[in-house]
């Protein structure tokens, strides 16, 4: 039994440990076959956060689903890339949008060579991919373009906020489902699709991954208040310092505005104040991680981990399954 993936998840059968190793270590060098280019710096740049390393929890999805079908038919492994370089790239656009100095541990590549740069390598990963899809065929690119259109379009809701009248706590849900949610889909869907799974079996992996996205996304949320070491190599209360409205700080504003709390209305102001403040900040983070709001946004990871268990339930019992099953409970466990 070896841990492979993203949060230590094992995997108790020789066989598909086997499957899931080979089919990892083929998306890594497919990887870094993707990023070359006869530039030497736009090598250098566009495989800076392939070589930092990450859960590759995409691929590893990809490879569990298409468990369900062909586990060896050729389109896997590239769908797999696809999916990946994908959501490198959103990561570079992500950095620059949140002006972030570190990611997984080094210096992002904004920091280290402008903005400019880092957008630019986000477009080149972007082609890339693309250029894998036109080999898969075109309902891979038709897939891939409708994930896509909802990856950016919850980043602009993200960045837009709630319209009037609208729940933020709605709102945000709906950003994570078409930021995150939609990419993690497209990775349980190529898997099962490349495969030759039937199509039912395609659809329930893909509501899975939706599922399991949104929970994947709140438990980090969770984590950057809770944790004293955040494992995506970010400082614990960088979303905080950002202003970035996590869950808990949504649910804090929610209860703020139900119950009319002095604590609560106190705490809501000091977030709103000068984060950068390290005196303030470490005062907002230890408040936070003493309120209610924090074990609601824990509530709220584990009920969308449960709906994505909930949602296997049509496949048939196998080691495959179980290890979906096994994530859902690993992203509960990361959430505390």
């Amino acid at each position: 039994m070896t841990d492979v993936g993203p949060f230590g998840l094992s995997v108790r059968d020789q066989a598909l440990e086997a499957d899931v190793q080979a089919g990892l270590a083929a998306v890594e060098e497919g990887l870094l076959e993707a990023t070359k280019s006869e530039v030497p710096f736009i090598t250098e740049a566009a495989q800076h956060l392939v070589r930092a390393g990450g859960k590759r929890f995409r691929p590893l999805l990809v490879m569990l689903s298409a468990q369900f079908g062909d586990r060896y038919a050729p389109g896997i492994v590239p769908s797999a890339v696809v999916v990946e370089l994908t959501h490198l790239a959103t990561l570079y656009h992500d950095d620059v949008m949140d002006e972030a100095a570190v990611r997984r541990g080094v210096a992002s590549a904004n920091a280290r060579w402008g903005n400019s740069v880092a957008v630019l390598t986000g477009d080149f990963l972007f082609a890339r991919a693309s250029h894998i899809l036109a080999d898969l065929g075109p309902e891979a690119v038709r897939v891939q373009a409708e994930a896509f259109e909802r990856l950016v379009t919850g980043q602009i809701l993200e960045t837009a906020g709630p319209q009037d009248g609208r729940d933020p706590v709605e709102h945000y849900l709906d950003v994570l489902g078409g930021k995150t949610g939609s990419l993690v889909a497209v990775s349980c869907r190529f898997g099962a699709m490349m495969s030759g799974a039937d199509e039912t079996v395609v659809d329930v992996l893909t509501q899975y991954g939706e599922r399991l996205g949104v929970a994947f996304q709140l438990a980090d949320d969770v984590l950057d208040i809770a944790s004293d070491s955040h494992e995506s190599g970010k400082t614990p209360g960088t979303d905080l310092r950002e202003g970035i409205p996590t869950l808990p700080v949504l649910r804090l504003r929610e209860r703020a505005a139900r119950l009319g709390l002095a604590d609560d209305i106190a705490l809501c102001e000091l977030l709103d104040s000068d984060l950068t403040d390290d005196a303030r900040h470490a005062e907002a983070l230890r408040l936070l991680r003493a309120h209610p709001a924090l074990e609601q946004a824990r509530r709220d990871t584990v009920r969308y981990a449960e709906d994505a268990r909930s949602a296997l339930a049509p496949l048939p019992e196998c080691a495959a399954k179980t290890a979906l099953v096994e994530l859902c409970d690993a992203v509960v466990h990361r959430a505390g």
